[in-house]
């Protein structure tokens, strides 16, 4: 914002009383949003506006005017709106004014807590959040953004008022997370929200930036990190409601999934069964089927036939050993081939004793037509080949 951070110098015109040609050069703006003029404004000077820039003249601790149209602009010229302006304050030879250059271009810029925000939880208690993000932002009112930044804070880099920005941005967040955590917002909810809390943020920044003539334009990659082990308890919840279990039966399956994954399958085991010592081996293996019944909401799962990891019934291979899963061979149903003489009850061939009321089944036999030979299934009368009378 200095001349020497600027970047930019004034050119000399070779006008009369030492006046000068003043402009910020382009090559010298770079990421600066500010450049003071390092000498005071004199006589017969001009002043240079680009395109992408405003020039604002200020003294003592207040903005006079400023030029935000592309134009050359000679304090010489009574038609130029800086002169009525100056002649208030200033008669003589010499006129004095400092100018302030500004880029009206929007700047990219990040931002980050360094102190943690206090987010009070009903399940975890007090949790240290920490926010990070990134922001875009311009000079909206050019007169605001000097007297802030440079009569109230003194300003004179541009890290400067990034610096005063960040904090903002900050507060910003954290006011964003309390509002919705009035409408129940919880801890396990954060990371499904994030886009909803930067939606908050920008429809509060007009009223949080505008007062230093900044206008917020876009607020992107909020990041909201939670103490390490508040997040492995986020997570574990997580997965716990997903498979539908409780913190108990959680940790029996996990036992005994290390232990499936454990060659001697000792050490594993011992810890599953340790889970529910307090009230029985029995009840730690309750717990753990309870635990595979959750995993297997979704899918019907089997234990692999080389290594015992639980696997999904209809996998031919192991993900685990790579054991190749044999299938079990299921005989077809005899179809049925009579009826119980009692009930009624369809019965399949052989079948001696009916299933549903347990009276003996009448079995078939063949006997041969003594003038043909035909083997005939008793108890018929005559032989279907020949006719002739089957001896009873």
């Amino acid at each position: 914002m200095s001349s020497k951070q600027g970047g930019a110098i004034p050119s000399s015109g070779g006008s009369v009383f030492g006046s000068t040609t003043i402009s910020w050069e382009p090559q010298f703006k770079q990421d600066n949003v500010m450049w003071k003029v390092p000498r005071l404004i004199r006589l017969n000077d001009n002043i240079v506006v680009r395109e992408d820039e405003i020039a604002v003249f200020y003294r003592d601790g207040k903005v006079l005017t400023y030029f935000d149209k592309p134009n050359r602009y000679a304090l010489t010229d009574f038609n130029a709106p800086i002169v009525g302006g100056l002649l208030k304050f200033f008669t003589g030879v010499q006129q004095q004014a400092e100018v302030y250059y500004l880029q009206k271009r929007f700047f990219d810029a990040k931002y980050g807590s360094t102190q943690p925000y206090q987010f009070v939880d009903q399940l975890f208690g007090v949790v240290n959040l920490r926010v990070y993000g990134e922001f875009r932002w311009r000079v909206s009112s050019p007169e605001n953004f000097i007297n802030q930044f440079v009569g109230t804070f003194a300003a004179e880099t541009t890290s400067d008022v990034e610096s005063r920005l960040k904090e903002q941005m900050v507060i910003l967040v954290y006011n964003a997370i309390g509002k919705m955590k009035a409408q129940g917002l919880r801890v396990t909810d954060l990371a499904a929200n994030l886009l909803n809390i930067e939606q908050v943020m920008l429809s509060t920044a007009p009223d949080n930036f505008g007062q230093y003539g900044v206008e917020i334009n876009k607020i992107s990659g909020l990041n909201i990190s939670l103490p390490e082990e508040v997040q492995k308890a986020v997570d574990t919840r997580s997965e716990m409601s997903v498979l539908g279990v409780n913190y108990m039966q959680y940790q029996a399956g996990q036992a005994m999934t290390d232990a499936a994954k454990n060659p001697s399958g000792t050490a594993g085991l011992g810890a599953g069964l340790g889970v529910g010592l307090g009230a029985g081996a029995g009840v730690g293996y309750a717990m753990t089927g309870a635990y595979y019944q959750g995993m297997a909401g979704q899918a019907q799962m089997k234990a692999c036939q080389k290594c015992g990891t639980l696997i999904p019934a209809a996998n031919a291979f192991c993900p685990n050993c790579g054991a190749q899963q044999i299938q079990p061979q299921v005989a077809a149903a005899t179809p049925p081939s009579g009826k119980c003489p009692k009930c009624g009850t369809a019965v399949a061939a052989g079948t001696k004793f009916c299933p549903e009321c347990g009276s003996p089944i009448p079995q078939e036999q063949t006997v041969k037509c003594p003038s043909c030979g035909f083997e005939v299934k008793s108890p018929s009368k005559f032989c279907p080949n020949c006719g002739k009378p089957l001896p009873q």
